[in-house]
């Protein structure tokens, strides 16, 4: 079967994937990385395993050996050894930093009449009154509080 990424390493990119090997220390996912390069390499020099060959070697599945043979040919060694970075984070933050100033300050303040202490669900009514945030849960607020104290 053709390979859409076939790796072909260079003389010198096969003697560096050698050395992370062999010398040195290296995160285990570089090691891995490394050894699945070279055996992935469909060079004059390469052995040229299979997907499955690898997969089943390295103990990782025949699609992240697909992922990285493509990250290889695509954006090169580096990039192919190192992991893959994040473009943003998982769950934008609800609140900025101004915000969060406004919220401890909030909380610093004076009660309102009528209640004892401020409440999670005050505070986060309040930012609402205010104009803070449009919406906001009191488990963000608490989360908000729980970072800055």
């Amino acid at each position: 079967m053709n390979k859409k990424y076939a790796v072909t390493l260079e003389d010198d990119e096969r003697r560096q994937l050698r050395e992370l090997i062999g010398v040195g220390r290296a995160a285990a996912y570089k090691r891995r990385h490394a050894e699945v390069l070279l055996k992935a390499d469909a060079g004059p020099h390469g052995p040229a395993w299979t997907d499955e060959r690898m997969a089943e070697a390295f103990g990782a599945s025949v699609r992240s050996i697909e992922y990285l043979r493509e990250r290889f040919v695509t954006e090169g060694l580096e990039a192919a050894l190192g992991r893959r970075q994040r473009s943003r984070p998982p769950v934008e933050p609800r609140l900025d930093g101004r915000q969060e100033a406004r919220l401890v300050a909030l909380s610093c303040s004076a009660v309102p009449p009528g209640h004892c202490r401020w409440t999670l669900r005050l505070l986060a009514d309040r930012l609402v009154e205010l104009q803070v945030v449009d919406s906001i849960s009191y488990e963000t607020v608490r989360q908000a509080l729980k970072k800055t104290s």
